[in-house]
């Protein structure tokens, strides 16, 4: 077999056939096939695609390349959540011991934050001490005491989407919705998912910015997992505001612990519940349900399993534990220019001022200073005041603040007239 038939064929638009999609993932990993043929044929899948069969069979394919995990929870299905991303999103923080105190078995495998979108990862290192590279005895250790454990992608786990990916980025072919279907669910089935819930993220602050990009991307997810034996359903979710108030690492540590206690923005709260309800649904404990999560975050349970994960894996949750988190050297506030109403908030904009102070990263070499961010007072349709503060920037050495306070100027439009903010969840996709 030859790579350079297989360029060919997706050029004029043929169907790879299984056994020329494992053989070409292999050969690439085994080092047979060099970095520019593989460039060419994801170029030519990006502009011919892959039907929902291919894009199984490459999935398939990328989760052989490595090792996987299996597991035999106490009841129901392992399960887990994946969001395409988000400015705020901390929801993972949140959802992951809640859903295991109710019962289920989450093996989140999560990734780090690169462009105007945060990671968990990053999230999770900003608490001193809590090591997210776990070795497979270690991750699966936890798992087995918790309910729940929270890693890296490891060496070993899904080899053939660390290198895909790498090309893809470097080539221009991140955005097609095949590609970005076998990256998410490979990495998914190897850590022994076999149920899926699926925040899709839409808007300003998304990586879609319109919602039928969206729905067109949950229903290729959905599809694939169907045809790879996961259990799967999507939802749509608003991103044209910050998720809760807080961006930034610390300041998402410290927002999810209001959360888990019972508090925290209205807006997080709900999306929690609602995507751990339907995490529930599909793992087999349906008769868990809303009411049973409500209750674990308002008596503790939820803050008490995600502290034992914390020191299950190095942290100090005992800082976490008496809001002892480090913080940024410098606040500065922005306020707002005119009277008004909230009409719009660039999202987007948020999550690059955030890497301007080096809250995130524009590579995966940058280091971040995990103490800056932003904290957003106020949210669409809330009326505003002539030099009231709409928003603060959190930062230290090394951020760049004149450029962030131009993002965040930039970001706000102000309106005479109230309008109406657009529903958190647009669309459930079962």
């Amino acid at each position: 077999m030859r790579i350079l038939d297989l360029i060919e064929a997706k050029k004029i638009g043929r169907a790879l056939s299984s056994e020329e999609i494992r053989w070409a993932v292999g050969a690439y990993i085994r080092g047979d096939v060099p970095d520019y043929q593989m460039a060419a044929l994801l170029m030519a899948i990006r502009w011919r695609g892959l039907d929902a069969s291919e894009a199984a069979l490459l999935t398939r394919a990328m989760v052989d390349s490595g090792d996987s995990y299996t597991w035999t929870p106490p009841t129901g299905l392992a399960v887990d959540k994946h969001s395409t991303g988000g400015v705020g999103d901390k929801v993972s923080l949140i959802l992951a011991p809640l859903v295991a105190a109710a019962g289920a078995t989450i093996p989140m495998i999560s990734g780090r934050g690169l462009g105007h979108t945060g990671g968990t990862l990053d999230k999770l290192e900003s608490i001193p001490g809590l090591r997210t590279t776990l070795s497979a005895a270690r991750f699966r250790a936890v798992v087995e005491k918790l309910g729940f454990a929270m890693g890296a992608q490891t060496e070993a786990l899904v080899p053939a989407d660390r290198l895909l990916y790498a090309l893809r980025d470097a080539t221009g072919t991140v955005d097609d919705s095949g590609l970005i279907t076998a990256s998410i669910l490979s990495k998914k089935i190897a850590e022994g998912a076999r149920a899926l819930v699926l925040d899709v993220k839409v808007g300003s602050g998304a990586f879609f910015a319109d919602l039928e990009a969206a729905r067109a991307l949950a229903t290729r997810l959905r599809a694939v997992a169907s045809e790879s034996h996961v259990a799967c359903s999507a939802l749509i979710t608003d991103m044209n505001q910050p998720l809760g108030c807080a961006i930034g690492n610390t300041l998402e540590v410290e927002e999810s612990m209001q959360c888990l206690s019972g508090g925290g923005p209205d807006d997080l709260r709900e999306l929690v519940l609602v995507l751990g309800a339907e995490m529930l649904r599909l793992a087999g404990l349906a008769g868990e349900g809303r009411a049973r999560l409500e209750q674990l975050l308002d008596d503790g349970s939820a803050r008490e399993r995600f502290l034992a994960m914390v020191e299950a894996q190095g942290g100090d949750a005992g800082r976490v534990d008496r809001g002892g988190l480090p913080r940024a050297a410098s606040r500065t506030s922005v306020t707002a220019a005119t009277d008004g109403y909230i009409a719009a908030i660039d999202c987007r904009a948020l999550g690059l001022a955030a890497i301007a102070l080096r809250a995130g990263r524009d590579t995966l070499d940058d280091v971040i200073d995990p103490t800056a961010g932003l904290i957003v007072d106020k949210r669409l349709g809330d009326e505003v005041r002539t030099g009231e503060e709409w928003l603060s920037l959190h930062h230290g050495a090394g951020a760049d603040v004149d450029r962030a306070l131009n993002l965040v100027h930039a970001a706000l439009t102000i309106s005479d007239d109230p309008l109406e903010a657009p529903p958190l969840i647009h669309e459930h996709i079962r």
